[in-house]
């Protein structure tokens, strides 16, 4: 079992920027790939952000290319989303979840392949 627990959303103004936190436990860190996803009100679970085990491979929603960055330190059992030039439309409920996976490499972009999940944290943006 992997324990994630996402901290740093918040309430922020457009073109403003927020990084936020996912704290994992229970389980060798770096033996799981880590992702972002994000659901707003009304819509369905998407992808935002991924990174491999190493840490040396992401994979971004072409909506935040640019504009938000993940990262990792293995050594702290953390995974970061940092959020820059914010818009109304990022409103959402922020999810961190983790996949186990043999290889160090590889990132994973679908939902579905991902094991654990944090309990989320809300985003809010406002105009």
């Amino acid at each position: 079992q992997v324990q994630l627990v996402e901290s740093g959303g918040g309430l922020v103004q457009a073109g403003g920027s927020l990084r936020l936190s996912c704290a994992a436990s229970g389980r060798t860190f770096s033996d799981y790939a880590m992702g972002w996803f994000r659901q707003a009100p009304g819509k369905e679970r998407e992808f935002v952000a991924a990174i491999s085990r190493s840490g040396t491979s992401t994979y971004y929603a072409d909506f935040v290319k640019g504009r938000f960055t993940i990262s990792r330190v293995n050594a702290e059992n953390t995974v970061y989303l940092q959020m820059s030039g914010l818009k109304p439309e990022d409103t959402a409920v922020y999810y961190c979840a983790a996949k186990g996976s043999e290889y160090y490499y590889s990132v994973y972009g679908n939902e579905y392949e991902y094991a654990y999940w944090g309990q989320g944290t809300q985003v809010t943006v406002s105009s």
